[in-house]
């Protein structure tokens, strides 16, 4: 009980139901600290206290998913940690598909967009939420955020409004 554990090695039977496709300790933990600053509970609960301990390890990881390091750098701005949620946007830009005016993310060894004429692709829902993510880590920052990461955020944002449907909405609710 001393030494912090991951949340989903606690609450085992609350992570099964968070499994949206990712089945991973830390994006769970990331999931569930990220619920929790929202509520909001301080950072200085010990239940989020012990999740940013844990998160801020696995951040350090070089092995770390674009979608993990997306809800990394989130759950960061989110607890007010600057630098590591810096650390992680700098990361995730060098990664970033820049294209047509827009940046995203996208999954490594994911198939190239097809370019055919009357179609317009759109990005598999993971992408969409994963590039959401990086978004929102760009807009929850304290103080506010600087020009230059607004200037960037609306490259961001304007890629996810791509993506909507005819309808306004996009592939999947999540």
């Amino acid at each position: 009980r001393d030494k912090p554990v991951l949340l989903c090695g606690i609450n085992n039977y609350f992570c099964v139901s968070l499994q949206g496709g990712v089945n991973d300790e830390v994006t769970l933990t990331a999931y569930i600290t990220i619920a929790l600053l929202e509520i909001p509970l301080p950072v200085t609960h010990s239940v989020v206290r012990n999740a940013l301990f844990c998160l801020e390890t696995a951040a350090d990881q070089k092995e770390n998913h674009v979608y993990t390091k997306a809800l990394l750098a989130y759950a960061f701005a989110l607890a007010g940690k600057r630098d590591k949620r810096k650390a992680l946007l700098d990361s995730l830009e060098k990664e970033a598909v820049k294209k047509d005016g827009s940046v995203h993310w996208q999954r490594p060894g994911k198939e190239p967009e097809v370019d055919l004429p009357y179609y317009h692709y759109r990005a598999p829902s993971a992408e969409v939420e994963m590039t959401s993510y990086v978004l929102l880590a760009h807009l929850t920052s304290q103080p506010a955020p600087s020009q230059e990461e607004l200037s960037f955020a609306s490259l961001i944002a304007k890629w996810i409004s791509g993506q909507q449907n005819p309808n306004g909405g996009f592939s999947s609710t999540q």
